[in-house]
């Protein structure tokens, strides 16, 4: 925690006249007017109001192609009256601190991931278990809708601008995996819940940032990962990784967030475009993952380094199904614990998870 308050702090001196320069163009931004009759609701050149947004994954990634795309219809539907800066891999704000780097000033909006950070937040950690999404379409949906409705408690500072998940993690690897005891002792790269998901299959799941796996890969230390497949075409692990087991496990959770005052601070007409953006980027999103980023993966994997895909039979399938299960209600005791719904909470998951499916089927 020590390191991370130095690191924002760092941050923060870097980046002071940012930071003081989107604080006075929000005020003057503040007092824009509305055409009434126009295509869009606020003039254009009345003082337009700079943001800056965060991200810690490269810019080729999927999310932050999400970012350019909301930062695009942001500044079109406002006319130009708010003008959005990115700022993705890590070179405003990391992983680690992301959220506290958006409640400092650092950025005035941040994407993160709960799913790094399961103890900060519990409630929305449910979302990345093994529960058999299909799809990031799917998932992300049911994660905007959820947020919508549980408003969980510790993102009460924030105002919630879009949220949207990968597809499913699948185990990529060096070599075949065809039953639970191949599986046994294998290294592989996992984050949040998914380490948890592969130490219960008996792997040895190992914590570190996407960018490092393919030299890890190569050197030795580890055999894989375990995670969306669209990393096989954006890290080349294709290249390395021959293999991919046809077993979906738990999605990763992306949240966009701004800290509450800031977003008061704003023109309720931008506050107005900005929400209707919520719900369009989260399917944006999750169309794009599944079919630009993930489909495309798969085709130029499986054609260009002849990439195996293995399915495990119904009796190994199930093997796999009766050691996680007990994952889901262990999750509900310890938010049980935290004085948390966790069964409603899955309950109504599984409802959205149904209506959602019948959507992108």
């Amino acid at each position: 925690m020590f390191k991370l308050i130095n690191r924002i702090k760092l941050k923060i001196f870097v980046s002071t006249l940012l930071a003081l320069a989107v604080g006075a163009i929000l005020v003057v931004g503040g007092c824009g007017t509305t055409t009434g009759g126009t295509e869009n609701p606020l003039e254009e050149d009345e003082g337009a109001i700079t943001l800056s947004y965060a991200f810690f994954a490269p810019a080729s990634s999927f999310p932050a192609v999400q970012m350019d795309k909301w930062a695009e219809e942001v500044e079109k539907r406002t006319g130009g009256m708010v003008l959005v800066e990115t700022y993705p891999g890590g070179t405003l704000l990391d992983a680690d601190g992301m959220y506290d780097g958006v409640l400092a000033g650092v950025a005035d909006i941040g994407l993160g991931s709960p799913s790094y950070d399961p103890g900060r937040f519990p409630l929305l950690s449910g979302v990345s278990l093994p529960l058999g999404f299909n799809n990031a379409t799917e998932a992300s949906l049911v994660l905007y809708d959820l947020l919508e409705e549980f408003r969980p408690q510790e993102l009460e500072t924030f105002k919630v601008l879009t949220a949207f998940t990968n597809e499913p993690g699948y185990i990529q690897s060096v070599r075949p995996v065809e039953s639970l005891e191949d599986l046994q002792g294998m290294e592989l790269r996992a984050a949040g819940t998914g380490v948890q998901v592969l130490r219960t299959l008996g792997a040895a799941p190992v914590g570190m940032p996407m960018p490092e796996v393919p030299e890890t890969v190569q050197t030795g230390v580890i055999e894989g990962t375990m995670t969306s497949r669209e990393v096989l075409l954006d890290f080349a692990l294709a290249e390395l990784l021959g293999y991919v087991v046809d077993y979906p496990m738990g999605v990763v959770t992306f949240v966009a967030v701004m800290e509450r005052d800031k977003w008061e601070a704003l023109p309720t007409e931008v506050q107005d475009i900005m929400e209707e953006l919520g719900r369009e980027m989260a399917s944006f999103t999750g169309e794009y993952h599944d079919i630009e980023n993930v489909a495309k993966a798969m085709d130029w994997a499986k054609e260009e380094h002849a990439l195996q895909v293995i399915s495990l039979d119904d009796d190994e399938r199930a093997r796999w199904d009766i050691l996680l299960e007990p994952m889901t209600d262990e999750w509900i005791e310890e938010m049980e614990e935290k004085g948390l719904s966790g069964e409603h909470f899955l309950e109504e998951l599984h409802r959205l998870k149904e209506r959602h499916g019948e959507k992108v089927e």
